[in-house]
């Protein structure tokens, strides 16, 4: 059990993909980069898969380095999480500040990570 107010106080991106979603494992790379570059200043991520099978969403997860929390219900697009968020398509990502609030979504990576060094006010 996962739960977002564990990451008040960060700067949170929640990112829902699936293994079998070919735009999002394009994705996956530049994710983890943004992960390995500002973590340890606040930065975190939460990724909601829309899987259905847990081996396949598993092996993926390990192929493409992801290491923050992932979660699952392995409902695909009938995941409830995903319903609650209004996710149609994938890859879907909502940015978050510190208090929670959606500061952006489907921000492209350029623009993603502007935002991210802004609400950590680095550089």
């Amino acid at each position: 059990m996962v739960s977002l107010k564990e990451s008040l106080g960060k700067v949170t991106l929640i990112d829902f993909w699936a293994s079998w979603c070919m735009p999002c494992r394009k994705e996956n790379p530049k994710v983890v980069a943004l992960y390995n570059e500002f973590h340890s200043k606040g930065f975190n991520v939460i990724s909601v898969s829309l899987d259905k099978d847990a081996d396949q969403w598993k092996e993926a997860i390990a192929k493409d380095k992801l290491t923050w929390t992932q979660v699952s219900n392995l409902k695909e697009m009938e995941d409830p999480i995903a319903k609650q968020y209004g996710i149609e398509l994938i890859p879907t990502t909502f940015l978050l500040d510190a208090s929670g609030k959606i500061v952006g979504i489907d921000l492209p990576h350029e623009e993603l990570k502007a935002k991210i060094q802004a609400l950590l006010k680095t550089k």
